[in-house]
C-alpha cells in the first residue's frame, strides 16, 4: 500500500528543494528570460521541484532554532544561484562579441530593446543573443540544464553543499579568461578586416589629404563590416557548439566544486 503521509520535516525538505530549483530557474538561460511571466517560472519550480523531491537523497538536517534552518535555505539559495550562474555566463559571450562588433563598424551608438533583458542592448549583440537562443533549443539544450540540476541533487544532497572559495575563485577566473578571447575570437574577422581598412584610410588622408576620409571610411566600415559579419555568419554553429560544450564543462566543474 502506497503511503501519502507528508510530514513537516517531508515539507521542510520540499522547501529546500524549491529554494535551490527556484534559483536555478531564474538564473540560468532559457528559462530566465524576462519576457517570461513569473507565474510560469515558479509553476515551473514547483513542478520540477515536485519531480526531484522523489528522487535527491537527503542528508539529516541539524538544527535546532529558526536560524538554523535560515542557514541551510540559505546554502540552498546559493548552491543554485551557482550552479545556474555557472551556465548563465556562457551566453555573455554573445553579447560581448556583439558589442565589439558594433564598436568596430560604427554601430555602438544603435541601441534596440532586447525583451529576454528589458534592457538596450547593441544591435549586433541581440543578433548574436538570439542566434544562440535559438541554436540552443534545436540543440536540446535545455534538456541538459534539467539534468544538471537534477544531478547536482544526487551529488550535492541538501545542506551537503561545501563552498570552497578558492576553488570557485580559482574556476570563475578561468572561465572568464576563457570566455573573453572565445567572444574576440568569434568578432575577429570584423576586427581584422576594419583594422585594416584604417590603416588604409590613414595612408590614403596623408596622400590625399583633400578627400574626406572620415564621411567616407564611415560608410565603407559599415558596409564591409555588415558583408564580413554575413560571411560568417555560417561559423556561428561550430562556434556555439564550441561553446555549448565549455558551459556543460563548466556547469560540471562548478557541481563538483560544490562537493
Amino acid at each position: 500500500m502506497i503511503d501519502f503521509t507528508f510530514t513537516y520535516g517531508d515539507l521542510e525538505i520540499f522547501l529546500l528543494i524549491l529554494v535551490r530549483v527556484t534559483m536555478f530557474v531564474y538564473i540560468a538561460p532559457f528559462f530566465s528570460m524576462n519576457n517570461t511571466p513569473h507565474r510560469v517560472k515558479i509553476c515551473f519550480s514547483v513542478f520540477l521541484s515536485f519531480l526531484l523531491y522523489g528522487l535527491a537523497p537527503v542528508n539529516t538536517l541539524e538544527y535546532s532554532t529558526v536560524l538554523g534552518y535560515t542557514i541551510i535555505v540559505l546554502k540552498e539559495f546559493f548552491t543554485g544561484l551557482i550552479i545556474g550562474y555557472s551556465a548563465q555566463i556562457c551566453t555573455l559571450i554573445a553579447s560581448l562579441a556583439g558589442q565589439v562588433a558594433d564598436m568596430q563598424v560604427g554601430l555602438s551608438m544603435v541601441q534596440v530593446m532586447s525583451p529576454n533583458s528589458r534592457e538596450q542592448v547593441p544591435v549586433s549583440a541581440g543578433l548574436y543573443q538570439y542566434s544562440f537562443l535559438a541554436m540552443m533549443l534545436v540543440s536540446g539544450l535545455y534538456r541538459y540544464f534539467v539534468s544538471a540540476l537534477a544531478d547536482s541533487f544526487l551529488l550535492i544532497p541538501v545542506n551537503g553543499a561545501i563552498f570552497n572559495s578558492d576553488k570557485l575563485l580559482n574556476s570563475m577566473i578561468k572561465f572568464l579568461s576563457a570566455y573573453m578571447i572565445i567572444g574576440f575570437r568569434i568578432c575577429l574577422p570584423i576586427f581584422i578586416v576594419t583594422f585594416m581598412m584604417n590603416v588604409i584610410l590613414g595612408v590614403l588622408a596623408r596622400v590625399a589629404p583633400q578627400m574626406n576620409m572620415f564621411a567616407v571610411g564611415m560608410q565603407l566600415k559599415l558596409i564591409v563590416g555588415l558583408l564580413i559579419m554575413y560571411i560568417t555568419s555560417t561559423l556561428l554553429y561550430n562556434a556555439s557548439d564550441f561553446i555549448f560544450s565549455n558551459m556543460r564543462q563548466m556547469i560540471t566543474e562548478f557541481i563538483n566544486d560544490l562537493m
